[in-house]
């Protein structure tokens, strides 16, 4: 395409749907990068208001036609927005602008440093969020992206390090990360998910296969070894003999990256890796959170090596010093995790508030378990919402075992989404009957429905006692519910 040679400092880029997670960072790093950024969006206040206000990006609060400009570089719109729906794209278009979509601006911007790429069905946002920790305790000079508020990160979703390497969570949703040009890549999982557009897993698993084509000869494919679909994808990428390098990491991986051990002590996960000396800690429950620290470690090894690997000094440790080690462990230990990933939002009347965006049943599943492994001694109260009915339909059974860890569960509604047409049966009432089924009638009286998240809040101020987890679960809108509760129970947000 070549519109990133002529972008340069006093380019003027104009960002559609610019208080979007990814659109405001990719904003962001070119307003840092020298740009002139402005952008549009709806009135609704989201956390990212803040970050453009700070940053000084004007942008207005609805959409017209009249914001386009002639002398705009370049128009980036969010993959939310088309033409037919949206004045300012449809004006953009008319006047022959250059105009990308979110998924190709990042990729365009990829296009410019030594890249990688996360991915995967869950883990990839906490594991960018770890790799932008883990690259600032080992002074990688680097530009992170991550998809949601990072609080490592000042709250944002972006870090920025330096200008060398860039490293973004990206998106399998209709293929998107095809448009970004990595040198890296670290999978964290394979599994039937987004049905509206992968009608099956082969589908699905096709899709992260031909991501891990775009590799160059002597790239590097980082996967988790207890993952069955990232196995495979790295199987197939094995067998074709295209000179990529695979590096697994995992409980059941072999070499440098493997998890030897885990286990809980005094509010945290402690564990080791084959490759590093001691022992690691985390203060956010799960061994999943083991696998996506082991990933982020094998990406910055790599990039470690290639960075400092070369001196006399570092060379034989692969540039891992003593002080990097040090550093890297206080990272881990330290690392507070991002926005609605198993995120506190406080303890109120002995009870602890939680959220996290869970939506694909594996994640939930290990979100829970990890949490109740963490908190052993506390009943765990859970409010899920499914999104989408094409998920929940497809992935109904999985769903229905999910919950398992649940001391109290209440499920709502589905919460739908715009892009998908769905004409079925399936609604928030057939999982409830589905749980209620398989647990049967001894843990009746502990799960619920309430159509509406908010219609549960007076059953839970009956329910909840000091001691209690209660958690919000779901990448809908249920999550209010647990700050409702956290101010009625005394917490100030």
């Amino acid at each position: 395409m070549g519109i990133e040679k002529n972008l340069k400092p006093g380019s003027s880029v104009y960002f559609i749907g610019i208080k979007g997670t990814g659109v405001c960072a990719l904003a962001e790093l070119m307003h840092n990068a020298g740009m002139i950024v402005s952008g549009s969006d709806t009135e609704e206040v989201f956390y990212t208001d803040a970050i453009l206000k700070e940053l000084d990006i004007p942008y207005y609060e609805n959409f017209n036609s009249s914001h386009i400009k002639d002398d705009f570089d370049l128009v980036v719109h969010s993959a939310a927005y088309s033409a037919e729906t949206n004045p300012e794209l449809a004006e953009a278009l008319k006047r022959n602008l250059t105009v990308l979509k979110y998924p190709d601006a990042l990729g365009m911007w990829s296009k410019g440093f030594d890249s990688a790429g996360i991915a995967g069905v869950h883990g990839k946002t906490t594991t960018t969020a770890i790799a932008g920790a883990l690259m600032r305790a080992a002074g990688i000079p680097a530009q992170i992206l991550a998809g949601s508020a990072v609080a490592d990160f000042n709250g944002r979703s972006t870090l920025t390090l330096g200008k060398k390497y860039f490293i973004a969570e990206t998106c399998e949703y209709r293929r998107h990360f095809m448009k970004f040009h990595p040198m890296r890549i670290i999978l964290t999982s394979v599994e039937s998910d987004h049905q509206d557009f992968f009608p099956d897993y082969e589908s699905i698993r096709d899709a992260f296969a031909d991501y891990c084509r775009l590799l160059p000869v002597g790239g590097e494919l980082i996967y988790c070894a207890d993952n069955r679909g990232a196995c495979e994808v790295a199987q197939i990428i094995e067998k074709e003999n295209r000179g990529i390098v695979l590096i697994p990491y995992g409980f059941t991986a072999e070499g440098d990256f493997r998890i030897n051990s885990y286990h809980v002590e005094n509010g945290r996960a402690i564990f080791s890796i084959e490759g590093f000396p001691g022992e690691f800690k985390m203060q956010i429950p799960g061994r999943h959170l083991a696998l996506n620290a082991a990933a982020a470690l094998a990406l910055a090894s790599a990039l470690v090596k290639k960075e400092f690997g070369n001196s006399n000094a570092d060379k034989e440790a692969g540039g891992w010093t003593v002080e990097k080690i040090q550093s890297a462990k206080k990272a881990l230990k330290d690392f507070r995790g991002s926005k609605r990933r198993c995120e506190i939002v406080g303890e109120a009347g002995g009870i602890l508030f939680m959220d996290d965006y869970g939506h694909h049943p594996t994640a939930i599943k290990t979100t829970l378990a990890g949490i109740k492994s963490f908190y052993p001694s506390r009943r765990l109260v859970v409010s899920f919402m499914s999104h989408t009915y094409t998920r929940t339909a497809a992935l109904l059974d999985d769903f229905a075992g999910a919950f398992g860890d649940a001391d109290c569960l209440f499920l709502h509604k589905i919460y739908s989404s715009a892009r998908e047409n769905y004409s079925g049966g399936i609604t928030g009432k057939t999982l409830y009957e589905k749980i209620a089924a398989l647990w049967g009638a001894q843990k009746s009286d502990v799960i619920r429905y309430e159509e509406e998240p908010l219609d549960a809040f007076m059953a839970l101020t009956e329910i909840l006692r000091p001691g209690d987890i209660f958690i919000t679960v779901g990448a809908g809108n249920n999550w209010p519910l647990a700050e409702k509760l956290y101010r009625y129970y005394g917490g100030a947000l």
